[in-house]
């Protein structure tokens, strides 16, 4: 078995590999243009956001309807640590990735420890309250430009980096659920009431998952922000987690 999943994991690590030198390629030859090379930028940000989402909803197997008010607020602190210039270019650029995420863990954290007391409907229903008043926060404060949003981030739409980010992203999360705290998780998820009475603090895991899904959403969403250039809270809406 051992055997097996090392032969699966070199394949998929080639085909990544293939993928990204053939897209490489066609970039560099015109084949594809820049609208089209924009596409696969917002193709690989939503990626990572589908992976994260995945956690909470695959994995521990609650609906969460407020995964992009995780996302409005990476994409928010990313951008204003940008502007605000105190790092420039691409360093200013990964660090304003980690303060988003950073951020979004936090509040995921504060969310997370009450919501997930309640499942189901129940569930659904508090995190769809909690994206619709991020939203509403983003546009009631000045410092995120309101209704009007933020303008004039600085632009990343660098495909190498991006890509490497995409699958960075999804192996560390795909590591994460094979793990033991993984198992755990997915445990909850086919039996909480048997994973509780075996020994697995429930609600640890269930904290630590939505946390990580947090993080990478936070994280999605500074992407998302340098990859245009103007982020406005209605992007954010409960659409876009649906």
């Amino acid at each position: 078995m051992n055997k097996l999943k090392k032969i699966n994991y070199t394949v998929t690590a080639v085909l990544v590999i293939i993928l990204f030198i053939v897209l490489r390629l066609m970039l560099n030859y015109g084949l594809i243009n820049r609208y089209q090379s924009s596409v696969l930028n917002f193709l690989c940000i939503n990626i990572i956001l589908a992976t994260s989402l995945n956690i909470t909803v695959g994995c521990l197997g609650q609906i969460n309807l407020g995964h992009a008010g995780f996302m409005s607020i990476g994409a928010y602190a990313a951008a204003l640590f940008t502007k605000s210039g105190i790092l420039p270019g691409l360093p200013g650029y990964f660090v304003g990735l980690i303060i988003g995420g950073i951020l979004a863990g936090i509040i995921g954290f504060l969310i997370g420890i009450p919501a997930l007391r309640l499942k189901g409907d129940y569930l659904a229903i508090i995190t769809l309250a909690f994206g619709e008043i991020i939203r509403v926060l983003i546009e009631f404060f000045k410092f995120t430009g309101g209704a009007q949003g933020l303008k004039s981030i600085p632009w990343m739409q660098d495909f190498n980096i991006i890509y490497f980010l995409m699958v960075i992203s999804v192996v560390f999360m795909y590591s994460l659920m094979t793990s033991r705290h993984g198992r755990a998780v997915l445990a909850i998820r086919e039996d909480e009431i048997a994973s509780e009475a075996s020994g697995i603090n429930t609600t640890y895991y269930k904290t630590f998952a939505f946390i990580i899904s947090a993080v990478f959403a936070g994280i999605a969403g500074g992407m998302f922000a340098h990859n245009i250039g103007i982020i406005v809270p209605k992007q954010f809406d409960y659409n876009y987690s649906i």
